[in-house]
């Protein structure tokens, strides 16, 4: 899993970020001013950094200019201004996400970063199960597991937000998109089938008046 680094000096944000990547397997570094973000990633080598805009020491901007050619970028910030949109990516950062955020895209986001710039594992293991991400292939004991595209997203879903709890709106949300218009069985049944075929009945968890969620206890 991936090193990233969070530069962030509203200490709660920081914290929370930092408390859910570790959930799902993920190692954060945490500095909360712009001068420390640039010694952290010259000396702790980041695969990732999420950078704040409004910081003291430096501002994110200033930041991105002198780390830019050493890893990728997410801003994460409050200012919402088009300018400042185009500013940030202008510099060469791989997203930008406006506050207030909701953690699981945050996530989702942070994956995509690292897939794109290869500075994240292709491979999933989970017990007997093996889940190659990049060739959306699924194995149980060496043995190809055929999934529906749906199956397929459903599981990547849960693989990229492990141990954390899921709704089943929000996975409607994520798996099916936004314009899907069935209702939340529909998530029921299509979890019921992943744990039949994957033999996860105990991995892929019912969390009582919420949703579901993969635990793997530990990092995957």
């Amino acid at each position: 899993m991936a090193r990233i680094l969070i530069a962030e000096d509203d200490t709660s944000i920081n914290m929370l970020i930092a408390a859910n990547l570790r959930l799902v397997g993920h190692t954060p570094i945490q500095v909360y001013d712009g001068i420390e973000a640039v010694q952290a990633v010259r000396t702790q080598h980041p695969d990732l950094l999420l950078l704040d805009v409004m910081m003291p020491g430096l501002d994110g901007f200033s930041v991105m200019e002198k780390v830019r050619d050493e890893v990728p970028v997410i801003f994460i910030t409050a200012r919402t201004g088009l300018e400042d949109r185009l500013q940030g990516l202008g510099y060469g950062a791989e997203d930008y996400i406006v506050k207030p955020f909701e953690i699981l895209e945050v996530l989702a986001r942070i994956e995509n970063v690292l897939r794109r710039t290869h500075k994240n594992q292709n491979e999933f293991r989970i017990k007997d199960v093996r889940v190659d991400l990049d060739g959306r292939h699924v194995y149980l004991q060496d043995q190809e597991v055929t999934l529906t595209p749906q199956e397929f997203q459903l599981l990547e879903i849960l693989i990229i937000n492990r141990n954390l709890a899921l709704s089943r709106e929000k996975i409607l949300e994520t798996a099916w998109g936004y314009d899907y218009e069935g209702d939340t069985r529909t998530v029921d049944v299509h979890i019921q089938r992943l744990r039949k075929k994957l033999n996860l009945e105990q991995e892929i968890q019912t969390v009582y008046k919420v949703g579901y969620r993969l635990q793997t206890g530990g990092k995957g």
